[in-house]
């Protein structure tokens, strides 16, 4: 049976505006959403061009199948294909670094991130490094890519990161592990492929992580010191997709509306992120994930309560959480958190108190905390750490 879910269906309820739903305010990425969507590829990298493409993605995409059924749809229209399957969670300069030595001098016109965060940052990555030169570390910051770079397709099989629609690559730096943001217009990719149905070969902890991120991005944009009536009508619609779906994907993972919302619930709260950044909570997350390897969904989720709790203090930012969610917003993240069977204690990744100032140190230094809208220094990263045990 086909089954047919359109965005502005999807968001009848909600969006306030067909550009919102058309995802142009913010990014110049063209959307293609729906099931199914995915068989439509070959035609999008006829479009832009392509005739050999590097496909970028993890080995369990490839163990899934997906990779497989991409590569058919591309090779069934004559389209020439390279393969990159070493994606590692938390992408590393060394990871981009080899992905683009391997790509070098292939003659490669178009590039394509199947995957989760990791493989559609690491795409990015290494279409800095082919078409600019250079290291990573160059492009830490925003707009440093000086020369054009190859159209970009990105394919996400997760509902989480919403990387598909945002210019921004992140990447560690291996030997300090520090996460760099590195982003530029260039980057972004010029189509964005959303079809659920790749996200129902999720494992159910990635599926719980992914979506526990997705609304935490959801979250966060709404209060940031760079958010606009336009990022917040994203943010919004984010939350109210992925709040309204996030329970009923969980108990039945085989839910394609549920999954649909989710999809692009996601992508919408990656695009709020092109505009507004994140907060607190994402600064105290990356160090629990350098430090301890703690998967971020749990690390910025467990964090999250506790970031809402510490901005609530600030009449404005209380008022904005009050119109994203009628209720304790804060108690709400705690319910999806059991709901994803997630531990929102410290104590249970294997942290006690005396890891505290390392990760203060840590979280100080993170880009994402200077647009938290209540200013966080080491005394509050005390607080929002030992508030987690």
């Amino acid at each position: 049976m086909s089954i047919e879910i359109k965005a502005a269906d999807i968001c009848s309820d909600y969006c306030q505006s067909d550009q919102i739903i058309g995802f142009g305010a913010l990014t110049e990425t063209e959307v293609d959403f729906g099931v199914g969507s995915v068989s439509r590829l070959a035609d999008h990298v006829k479009s832009l061009g392509g005739k050999k493409v590097l496909l970028v993605t993890d080995p369990g995409i490839a163990e899934a199948g997906h990779m497989e059924w991409v590569m058919w749809i591309l090779k069934n229209q004559d389209i020439d294909v390279l393969t990159f399957t070493d994606v590692r969670e938390n992408p590393t300069t060394d990871d981009v670094s080899l992905c683009a030595k391997k790509s070098q001098d292939q003659s490669i016109d178009l590039i394509i991130g199947l995957g989760g965060g990791s493989s559609l940052d690491t795409a990015k990555g290494c279409n800095f490094l082919l078409t600019n030169g250079g290291e990573m570390k160059d492009y830490w910051g925003s707009g440093k890519a000086s020369q054009e770079m190859l159209p970009l397709i990105a394919i996400p099989t997760t509902a989480g990161t919403g990387s598909e629609c945002q210019s921004y690559a992140i990447i560690a730096d291996a030997e300090t592990h520090v996460k760099m943001a590195c982003g530029d217009k260039k980057a972004a990719a010029k189509i964005a492929i959303l079809d659920p149905e790749l996200t129902l070969t999720q494992p159910s902890n990635v599926t719980s992580h992914t979506g526990i991120d997705a609304i935490s991005h959801a979250i966060e944009t709404s209060v940031t010191t760079k958010r606009n009536d336009i990022s917040y009508q994203y943010s919004k619609l984010a939350f109210d997709l992925l709040n309204e779906s996030f329970e009923s994907e969980i108990k039945n993972p085989k839910d394609i509306e549920a999954r649909s919302k989710m999809m692009l619930g996601a992508a919408y709260a990656g695009t709020a992120i092109e505009s507004s950044m994140l907060g607190a909570a994402h600064a105290a997350a990356n160090p629990l994930t350098a430090q301890f390897d703690i998967i971020h969904g749990a690390a910025v989720g467990l964090m999250l309560p506790h970031v809402i709790q510490f901005n609530s203090e600030d009449s404005d930012t209380k008022r904005i959480y009050a119109d994203l969610f009628e209720g304790d917003l804060s108690g709400r993240v705690i319910d999806l958190l059991t709901i994803a069977g997630i531990s929102r204690e410290l104590s249970s990744y294997g942290v006690d108190k005396g890891n505290v100032p390392a990760l203060i140190k840590d979280a100080l230094s993170q880009w994402t905390g200077t647009f938290n809208p209540r200013t966080v220094g080491e005394d509050d990263f005390t607080y929002l750490y030992e508030s987690a045990f």
